[in-house]
């Protein structure tokens, strides 16, 4: 399906936003995560479905400053 992930178009297999971070890359990074501007925590995320359309918002803690 095609999803928005941090304003860029991507095509994702998964089905939840659990699969979607192993997908992208994300598999044990500590990150942010919200879809359509609303935060969803770790402990939903293999439980969350995405859709066709969705925005995700990854955030992850950057070092410096």
């Amino acid at each position: 399906m095609r999803l928005r992930v941090n304003g860029e178009s991507r095509d994702v297999a998964a089905g939840t936003l659990a699969a979607a971070l192993e997908e992208l890359g994300y598999l044990g990074a500590h990150v942010a995560t919200a879809v359509n501007g609303a935060f969803v925590p770790a402990s939903a995320r293999a439980a969350w479905p995405l859709r066709e359309g969705d925005a995700l918002e990854i955030l992850a803690p950057m070092q410096g400053g």
